[in-house]
């Protein structure tokens, strides 16, 4: 209990309340029939899917408690949750607070998708078979159950995870809100069955094509988190070697995404320019840590050494298919619009657009940073050292979409080195957008 703010604790006590509030209509009241054994069945499938869901697809189980919204009562529908999240498995502690607390959630956005369900009259429209207009409550019920979910989830984050409340909720509500369109068309189709002269039995076969593409999903999952895996130990790798830029491989990452949404880039490639960013530097793993480490300036014979790492970079990470158009940034992230960089002096277009992106991005880093060599500039500061240079040194567009993404989203640049070292100046100022270490 002790990793969970009281703040918290007190918020899942006030959602656990609204549950059982939410059951209270159990009760045994006149009029009030609940079909017990759909329950119980429904309840049961839920926890064994979700388990089987957890460990071997990708993702939780919703068309079961979607299909519990469509055919039960509100009451009723809640309690099909229970089970199957007090049962479930979790690898973060306080383990039943976590339970308890997933519980709570899930009972309470069934409970409130199958409200609104009845009150569009759509239990009539599934035991009818009523298609297209049983979508039209289905698909209020999916947006209902979505909203809770996310609301709660935005609440837990800024109490539990101390995340800004003005970042809590952004972003939660559409990215929730396409895999539950389709877990609700899966639940809708089993609702629609159980209430055919086919009974439940048929309705259970709808979970066979929703298991074989949960798998696919999953197999993507697991080829994502390989890649993932494989960047993160060659960026361990340059930390270790080069210990006075710990931290920068991943900031640049972060940046270049900035500057690639701020440009529209769709997702794929926004990912791919993080990709970028995080292995730019990872050819100083061929560069001497004697060099690299090194207080002061570097003699030129020195310098060109340095000036060798994305080459070294692009041999490293040639044969990761995956990466795309990112090993050519890994490449080409020092050359410069007026041919003064390196290692081929491309002019202009001529530079890959990523390698154009990373190069802001690494530049600002680099700027903001306390290193052994110079000590950090202010963002501002930065900022306007990046304009100053754009049209020569860096592309005018990359720029402005960091400088418009930063002035409206901030940054907290961070101190890369290990232990402090008392900075040295540097020739010039547009030196601390070259090639640095």
């Amino acid at each position: 209990m002790e990793a969970i703010p009281g703040r918290a604790r007190v918020y899942v006590a006030c959602v656990v309340c609204l549950v059982l509030v939410a059951l209270s209509g159990l009760l045994p009241l006149p009029g009030v029939r609940v079909p017990w054994w759909a329950v119980a069945l429904l309840a049961g499938l839920y926890a064994a899917g979700e388990r089987i869901a957890r460990r071997r697809l990708a993702g939780p189980f919703y068309p079961v408690l979607l299909a519990g919204a469509f055919l039960l009562p509100p009451p009723a529908a809640a309690l099909v949750a229970l089970p199957g999240a007090l049962l479930s498995g979790t690898d973060r502690r306080p383990v039943p607070l976590r339970r308890i607390w997933r519980a709570a959630q899930l009972s309470l956005a069934v409970w409130a998708a199958s409200r609104v369900h009845r009150a569009l009259d759509g239990p009539d429209a599934v035991a009818g078979s009523d298609l297209p207009y049983a979508l039209l409550p289905a698909g209020a019920a999916v947006v209902v159950f979505c909203l809770v979910l996310t609301a709660l989830d935005g609440g837990i984050l800024a109490l539990a995870e101390r995340v800004p409340v003005r970042r809590a909720w952004r972003g939660l509500f559409p990215r929730s809100l396409g895999p539950l369109a389709v877990h609700g068309l899966a639940g809708l189709m089993m609702a629609v069955l159980w209430r055919s002269p086919y009974g439940p039995v048929a309705a259970l076969l709808v979970l066979l094509p929703m298991c074989v593409s949960w798998w696919v999903f999953a197999q993507y999952h697991r080829e994502r988190a390989a890649h993932q895996a494989t960047i993160r130990a060659l960026v361990q790798a340059v930390d270790l070697k080069d210990g006075y830029t710990r931290g920068h491989s991943e900031r640049v990452g972060r940046a270049s995404m900035l500057i690639a949404r701020e440009l529209g880039m769709d997702d794929e490639r926004v990912e791919l320019l993080r990709f970028a960013g995080i292995l730019h530097d990872v050819g100083k793993l061929g560069v001497p840590t004697r060099l690299l480490r090194k207080d002061g300036p570097l003699t030129p014979e020195e310098r060109r050494v340095i000036e060798l790492h994305p080459e070294y970079g692009h041999e490293i990470v040639r044969g990761i298919s995956f990466l795309g158009e990112a090993r050519a940034a890994v490449l080409h992230h020092h050359e410069r619009l007026d041919g003064s960089g390196y290692p081929y002096g491309l002019v202009g277009d001529q530079i890959p657009e990523p390698a154009r992106v990373v190069a802001v991005a690494d530049a600002f880093d680099a700027m903001t940073s306390t290193r052994s060599y110079s000590r950090a500039r202010p963002v501002q500061a930065a900022l306007a050292e990046l304009e100053r240079c754009a049209g020569a040194q860096f592309d005018p567009r990359m720029v402005t979409a960091l400088c418009r993404a930063l002035r409206r989203d901030g940054w907290h640049p961070a101190v890369t080195s290990d232990e402090p070292h008392p900075p040295r100046p540097r020739a010039s100022a547009e030196g601390r957008t070259g090639a640095h270490r």
